[in-house]
Parts: structure tokens; sequence; C-alpha cells
């Protein structure tokens, strides 16, 4: 309950007593909800890094304060004061100084004190830092003392017929040239006097507005602080309910440590298992799944070759018969008489040269037969080979189970001890009053909010006191430009260039009188104005320079914050004053840093260091007592057996079918023969051609009709006979590949199952170790997540502070841009309203000589008068 009070004062200490930002610092921090682990795997075991867990977000709360002000227009007019105010003061801020000068007077110093050197040091060090104002101040107070006693002295000279009293005009030549300079002069000071009114009238009236701006301010900032109180408790219990998310995920992966724990190690294992039973079915080349159809498509190519070579033998027959017969004819047709003739006797000869082309060229009647191997495989066969392998498997995947059953004591006694932390956590929470605090809370600011609210009534008087007050000072002002307006008017209207300073008519001598009013209101109002000028000027200014800008570059907070600055003993105020406890590292410009971002009340005002609460969460949620239960998970793989007995000898026998003694040089040797010595189709294509250059009879007819026999032939026979040899090609390729590889592939399985049988007996023990430890980590790692996430909430979303630095900065809004920027700006104004009245009085009493009625005034004979 105190803290709570004390964080209460703390809040409107810290509005009241300072301002920031006074530029635009509208920016945003992006937060990141922290969480620990990587994605995890959607496969059966999953991966050995933990699951990422979704604790949701806090529940979240909008403030409505937006603590910015855009002057607008009279902006510009704010940004000339500033530059002036930085040309009288250039230099920086005096951090060192002013340090110095509060703790000086923190202790006291005594008037006898000041005489000492460091003193006067200080004292000098202030002189020169104020010089700017120093100076312009004196200025002003001269015109202030001086401006009545000028105004006097004149008035008592002007009676004494001096400094221009004499109703006497004398001879000028130049006199219409002056006349025209004063009333430019006068009119140009006169506008520039109604610029400067109008901007004293534009910052009065600023005020009034903006005060009334105020309301909303107000009203938003304690509505902020409302919903920060009203909000915080549900956030709190939020925040420690999401240790159910942790709780109930380490449970579940409890629930499920068969598949998970048992998963991981049969994982581990499989890295050297699984390659063994894979390689026992990948002879060939194929997967695990397709070992029998490597032996089915072993059978198939011996079937193929065997199959094959029985066709090209009964082929080779029936083709050399069918050449042979063919040659005979032909040869029988060559010996024709015909034949002996000319040319062609030489045709005749050609063919007869080219009969022993036709004749067979590969000959499979010698290769051997494959039946000896087709049967050793066909015996291999017999064996379920895929059904031997499928027990193996199934005995190395029954490891989730096995693990299930031999942790279940481990699991009972785990959820026990998280039941039993996850109540400590509750507890802890209720332990602090907070909601009784933040209720008393809310009606304290009920209660401040009414009494603010019952000053606005007299806050509206006092403001209309002073809006009257200003607008008689303008007026004041007003005054004079109205004499000095009516009487160009007066003057310039009546005035008539042919009459003589005694004839002058009434309108031209009122002019003259109304600019020497407007002369006297001048002295006479000019010492208030530039009283008021002084006096604003000083104060606003060096709140301004001292208050209102470091501000704004966050020098005064250093100021503030600098250690021992209150008590030599006391190195920081603010802790001192919320916790009694100087010593702590917390800083009004670090609380306001902290909260300006919205982040949580508990970073801002490091309350870790009186209650750590992520401290004992960390203790809580995994503590040395889960360490050690965990600990104690054991497993045994003993008796684990990949492939049995029948299974291996399948394997040998499947190596031993004798497909390594096929004699594949001598059936690469046939098969990449032709069928004939010569492509039958491009004979039967030149004998034809050889025909047709024959006389037309029964020779070239004969010819022709044996090129068509040897076409049939080579359709019927040779055709037939080529697709039986590249069938039996690809399957002597692919056997004699098999064979190569096979028996290496076979004795490396077998040792393979050998080693990963032997990691099973012998190494599991170490796996187990391994795999238990990152099962350990994962379910550490839930309550990592949810501490580091509780952590950053409870740093950046539980409680967020933004409304403490709205209201700094919405008091720096107020105090600064609604209040010292108007104030400087109106002083300004009536400053340079000030300033050009001594021209314009200069003006006027040089211009009312034109314009005035005279008594006497100098006779020319010829006529041709100047008059001044």
């Amino acid at each position: 309950m105190l803290w709570k009070t004390r964080l209460a004062l703390l809040l409107f200490y810290c509005g009241g007593s300072c301002s920031w930002a006074r530029e635009d610092r509208q920016q945003q921090q992006q937060k990141n909800s922290a969480s620990t682990g990587a994605p995890a795997r959607a496969d059966t075991h999953r991966a050995h890094a933990a699951e990422v867990l979704d604790f949701g977000y806090v529940p979240s709360v909008v403030y409505e304060t937006h603590a910015y002000y855009e002057p607008g227009p009279i902006g510009l007019l704010f940004h000339m004061v500033h530059a002036l105010l930085y040309a009288v003061q250039p230099n920086p801020f005096p951090k060192d100084l002013i340090v110095k000068l509060l703790q000086q007077n923190m202790g006291g110093i005594k008037p006898e004190e000041l005489q000492k050197p460091e003193n006067v040091v200080l004292t000098l060090q202030a002189i020169y830092y104020e010089i700017g104002f120093i100076v312009l101040a004196v200025l002003g107070f001269l015109f202030l003392i001086l401006m009545p006693l000028v105004g006097f002295f004149f008035c008592m000279c002007r009676c004494c017929e001096n400094c221009g009293g004499e109703m006497h005009q004398r001879h000028r030549k130049n006199a219409d040239c002056q006349r025209g300079f004063y009333t430019a002069s006068l009119i140009a000071s006169s506008i520039f006097i109604t610029a400067g009114v109008l901007v004293a009238y534009t910052a009065n009236h600023n005020i009034t507005t903006q005060i009334k701006s105020t309301r909303r301010l107000v009203s938003t900032n304690i509505r902020d602080l409302k919903s920060f109180a009203n909000y915080t408790p549900a956030q709190i219990d939020y925040l420690t309910a999401q240790y159910t998310t942790a709780k109930n995920k380490v449970l579940s992966d409890l629930d499920n440590i068969g598949p998970l724990l048992g998963g991981r190690i049969h994982n581990q294992l499989e890295k050297e298992v699984v390659p063994a039973l894979d390689n026992a079915l990948r002879m060939t080349g194929v997967k695990v799944e397709s070992a029998i159809k490597a032996m089915r498509e072993t059978k198939e190519a011996l079937e193929n070759v065997s199959t094959s070579l029985e066709t090209l033998q009964d082929g080779t027959g029936k083709l050399q018969r069918s050449l042979q017969a063919e040659r005979s004819s032909l040869s029988n047709t060559l010996n024709d008489p015909a034949c002996s003739n000319g040319d062609v006797a030489h045709t005749c000869s050609t063919i007869r040269g080219t009969l022993s082309q036709l004749a067979i060229s590969a000959n499979f009647n010698g290769l051997p037969d494959v039946s000896p191997q087709l049967a050793n495989l066909e015996t291999v066969m017999k064996t379920d080979l895929s059904y031997i392998v499928q027990k193996g498997y199934s005995a190395f995947n029954d490891t989730p189970l096995m693990v299930r059953e031999q942790t279940k004591g481990v699991v009972s006694r785990v959820k026990a001890l998280l039941d039993k932390s996850g109540a400590e956590i509750i507890g802890f929470t209720k332990m602090f009053p907070v909601e009784p605090a933040l209720e008393n809370f809310t009606k304290f600011l009920s209660d401040g909010q009414k009494n603010i609210e019952a000053y606005y009534p007299q806050i509206d008087q006092l403001d209309f006191y002073r809006w009257i007050g200003c607008v008689v000072v303008c007026c004041m002002v007003v005054l004079i430009l109205a004499f000095n307006i009516l009487g160009l008017m007066c003057g310039s209207c009546g005035y008539d260039k042919n009459a003589t300073p005694t004839t002058r008519g009434c309108m031209s001598n009122t002019g003259g009188n109304l600019l020497m009013a407007g002369v006297g209101f001048s002295f006479i109002f000019s010492w208030v104005l530039m009283g008021i000028v002084v006096t604003s000027f000083v104060a606003g200014g060096n709140t301004e320079k001292l208050v209102c800008e470091p501000l704004a570059n966050r020098q005064l907070f250093k100021v503030i914050d600098t250690p021992f600055l209150v008590h030599p003993a006391k190195k920081n105020f603010l802790p001192g004053l919320l916790f009694q406890d100087p010593n702590l590292d917390l800083t009004l410009g670090s609380l306001y840093r902290d909260c300006y971002e919205n982040n949580g009340i508990y970073a801002a005002l490091k309350l870790e260091n009186k209650f750590n609460f992520v401290k004992f969460i960390n203790a809580t949620a995994y503590n040395p007592e889960l360490a050690s239960i965990l600990e104690r998970v054991n497993v045994d793989l003993q008796g684990v057996t990949l492939l049995e007995q029948e299974g291996k000898d399948n394997l040998i026998n499947f190596a031993n079918t004798g497909l390594g003694e096929i004699n594949y040089p001598g059936y690469l040797t046939e098969v990449n023969k032709g069928v004939t010595v010569v492509d039958l189709l491009s004979f039967a294509n030149e004998l034809e051609a050889q025909a047709d250059n024959l006389p037309r009879g029964a020779l070239g007819n004969a010819l022709k009709g044996h090129a068509s026999s040897i076409r049939q032939i080579h359709k019927e026979q040779v055709l037939p006979m080529e697709q039986a040899m590249s069938s039996l090609s690809q399957s002597i390729t692919l056997l004699q590949t098999t064979s190569r590889e096979l028996p290496t592939k076979v004795t490396n399985v077998l040792s393979a199952i050998d080693a990963a049988e032997y990691l099973i007996a012998n190494n599991a023990s170490q796996v187990v170790k391994q795999e238990t430890g990152k099962y350990v980590r994962n379910l550490v790692s839930y309550f990592r997540q949810y501490t580091n996430w509780a952590q950053n909430s409870l740093m950046l979303e539980v409680a967020q502070c933004k409304p403490i630095s709205n209201i700094i900065d919405s008091l720096e809004i107020i105090g600064c841009s609604f209040i010292i920027d108007s104030v400087n700006t109106f002083w300004f104004g009536l400053g340079g309203c000030c300033l050009f009245l001594i021209p314009s009085i200069i003006m006027s009493v040089k211009l009312a000589k034109f314009y005035r009625r005279m008594d006497t005034e100098d006779v020319f004979d010829d006529g041709s008068e100047n008059w001044s």
C-alpha cells in the first residue's frame, strides 16, 4: 500500500516539477515478445528443437492523450521570438553552473561566504551567462527612466516656446520635401507599431484560447491514469495465468514421453540401424520398400535371357536355311545365257560377287544356358525377405513404447511438482495488495479531478482579468496610433499648399494638434509599456532559456539527476523519495524515457531491486528438484534384433545364385554383331537398282523377284531376331552389373546390420543419456520461454506507464508552448511598439509644424514662400 501511495505522489510530483518534449517526439519502439526455441518439425518423432509456445498478448490499453502541440500560423511568431532569444543568449545551457549554485544553496550560504573566490567566480559566471539579458534589461530600464524625464523637459521646453514650441514657421526652400519625408517616416513607424500591437494582441488571445485546451489535456491524462490503474490487475493475472501454457505443454510432452523421448532415441539409433536395414534390400540400387522388386527384376532378367537365347537359336537356323536357298536360287538366275551378252555380263558378274554376303553373322548356338542361376533365384525367393526385415523394424520401432513403460514413475512425480510450482507463483502475486492500492489510487484521481475542475471558474475569471489587462495595454498603443492616423488624415486632407502658416484651415490645424496629442500620450504611456516589456522579457526569456529549452534537449533532467544534488549523502533523490533508498540507480530522466517509450512501470521504476518477480519465477518454474527427477530417466534397449539369421541366410543365398558364372563377354560379343553379314534391305535395294539398269526382259524381272524375296526374309526373320537381341543385351547388361556389385553389397549390408545390433546392444546407454538430456532441455526451454516472455511482458507491456510521460509532456505544453511562448511573443510585439514610438514622436513633432496654424510667419515681397 505504501509503495502505491508513493507512486501516486511521484506521478504528480514529476508532473508539477518537470516538463519535457518541446519538439516532436512521436516515436514508437517496436516491442518483440521474447520466446526461445526453434520451430518444431512436423514429422512423427519431432526434432530436437523445442516448440515455440504462444502465450498470446497481454491485455493492452489504448491511452487517449496525444501530448503533441502544433501551434499553427502563430508558430512563425514563436520561431521569431526563439531566434531573438538565441541572439540575446547564445550560450549553451550552464548545467555545471546551476548544479554548483543549487548545491551551495542547499547547504545555505552565509553573507560572509559570498566574498570567497569560488563564490565570486560563480557569480561572474552567472553574470556572463546572463549578460545579454542584463544589457537589454538595463537599456529597457534606461528607457523606462528617461522617457518620462524627456517628456517632462520636452513639455517644459515647449511651454517656454523652445523645442519647436514657438508658433512661428520659418521659410525653407525644401519644405515640401521635408513634409513628405516626415509623413512617410511617420506612416512607416505607425505600420510597425500596428504590426507590434497585432502581435501582442494575437499572443494575448492565444493564451486565452489555449487555456481552454488545457481542460482536455487534464481530462484525458486523468482518464489515462485511471485506465492504467484499472488494467494493471488484469494484466498481472494474465501474466501469471500463462504459466499454465508452459505447464500444460510440459505435461503434454510428459504424457507423450514414449513417442518423444523414445522417438528421439529411435531417431539417433536410426542413423546407424536404418542404413543397415536399407542396405539389406538395396542390392540393385532400389529402396528398402522395393527389395522384393529387385529380386523379381533379377529373376525377370534371367528369364528374359533364357527366352531370348532360345528364340535366337531357333531363328538362326531358320534364317541360315532361308539365306542359303535364296543364294542358290539367285546363282541359278545369274547362270542364264542372257548374262553372257555385252554389258549384261558385267552386271551379272558384279551381282555374283556379292552372293557370299547373304549369310548369318551372329551365332548363338554356342552360348551357355542360364537355367541353373534362374533355378537358384527361384529357391531364394521362396523365403519372404520383406516379412523378416519388417520384423526387425518392428523390434526397433518398439523403442517409444519401451521408454513409456520405463518412465511412468518419473512422469507422475514431475506432474505433482509442476502443480506445486503453479500454486506458488499465483500465491506470490497475491502477497501484494495491488488491487486495493490501485482502487485507492483511482479514488485519489477522481477526487483530484473534481478539485481541479472546481478551480476552472476561478481560472477563467483570472484569465479574463489578464486578458482585459493586456487589451488595455494594447489599447494604449492603439490610442497613440489613432492620434497618429487621425493627425495624418486630417493634416493631409486639410493641408493647403497656397495657404500661409497663419491662415491654415481648421482641419489642417486639427491634424497637427492630434499629432501632438499622440506625442503626449506616447510620453505618458511609453514608460508603462516598457516596464511591462522589461518585466515579461526578463521573466519569460529566462524561463525559456533555463527551463523550456533544456527540457527540449533533455539537459534539465541531467541537472535534476545529478548525484548528491539534494544531499551529500543521498545519491539519487527519486528512489530516496519512493523507496527510502537513494543509492538505487533510478533517475527522473530514465523514468521519463521508459514511460515515453510506453514500457512497464516495473522497468521504469526499477522495481526488480525491491521485489524481483522474474527471479522468483525462474527459481519456481524450474527448480533443482525437477532437474534431479528428470535426471533419473533410464531406458534399457538390450535384446533388440534387427535381422534374424533366416534373413541373413537369404541375403547370402541371393548373392550366391551364380550370376557371376554367366559368360557375359560371350553374350555381349554375339549381341553386338549383326544378324546377317550385310543389311538385307540394302542388298535388296542394290539388286533392284542393278536390275533396272538391264534391258527389259526375263532376267531383269527375275532379279527383281529375288530382291522382293530378300525383303520378305528381312521382315519375317531378321526383325524378330533383332528385337530378341536388343532384349538380350539389356538383360545381360543388368545381370552383369548386378553380379559385379551384389557380393560387395551383401557383405556391406551384413556388416552394417551386425554393427547396428552391436551399437544397440552396447552403446545405447550413451545415446539414451544424450537424448534424455536433450529431452529435459526441451522441457526446461518451455519454462525458459515462459520466464523470458514474462520478463519482457513485465518490462514492456504490463502497467505501461505512458500516462506519466504524457503528464510531463502535457505540463510542458501548457507551461511552455501555451504560456511562455505566448508571453514572450506578447513582449516581443509590445517591445517593438515601444521602440518605434521614438521615431513616431520625432516625426509627429516635425510634421505637426506643417499642419498647425502659426501665430507669426516670414513675409516675402515676391510672394513665393516655402514654410518650415
